[in-house]
């Protein structure tokens, strides 16, 4: 079931699709709104945050893809919010376009809303874990820049050469933070900096 009062805005041209999620989500427990075109769905987001946007990616004037491009240039502390795209679409290139952008998940048509009930309650129990963890540790500028290109692959020696410092500084901004965040290793620094939205990779 729903978290207490978790806010979901639906964004879908097609208004029998529209009305099917509106009616499933409410009788599921959460609050829903709905916008059927991508201006006006973008214009909700901004006027009041939901917790959770499901969105149509095929949709005229401004597709799906184009909202949360455009969310994201406009409103990037919203980069959190779980962005779920509906689609009939069952194509890689679409997918993979989606998840670079940001979106969380994708559904497709018809419409599993039982499947659909279990993203959103992961989506919305990642972004609760993420507020509650958050606020609790803060990595400095170089500790970020450093955990950041271990995530990328890079050795302290490498990473060293494109900061411009020591290896020794290297290896002591990552032990640092690995202490903050109260893991045993830099591997563990790096998952756990990750999984909470510290840095990204």
């Amino acid at each position: 079931m729903a978290e207490a009062e978790s806010q979901v805005l639906c964004i879908e041209d097609d208004h029998e699709t529209a009305n099917l999620l509106v009616e499933d989500l409410v009788e599921r427990g959460y609050v829903v709104r709905v916008a059927f075109d991508g201006h006006s769905g973008l214009e909700a987001i901004l006027e009041n945050p939901p917790d959770l946007v499901i969105c149509d990616i095929n949709m005229p004037i401004m597709s799906g893809f184009d909202v949360i491009d455009k969310l994201t240039e406009t409103a990037p502390h919203l980069h959190d919010m779980p962005f779920i795209f509906l689609t009939a679409l069952q194509d890689r290139d679409s997918e993979l376009k989606g998840r670079q952008l940001g979106a969380a998940d994708f559904i497709t048509k018809p419409i599993d809303f039982d499947l659909l009930e279990t993203i959103i309650c992961a989506r919305l129990a990642r972004v609760a874990r993420l507020n509650i963890w958050r606020p609790t540790v803060e990595l400095n500028s170089r500790e970020i820049e450093t955990l950041t290109w271990s995530a990328r692959g890079k050795t302290s020696d490498e990473i060293a050469k494109i900061l411009e410092v020591t290896k020794r500084t290297v290896d002591f901004h990552i032990d640092s933070a690995r202490l903050k965040l109260g893991v045993a290793n830099r591997t563990q620094a790096v998952v756990a900096a990750v999984a909470g939205g510290l840095i990204e990779p």
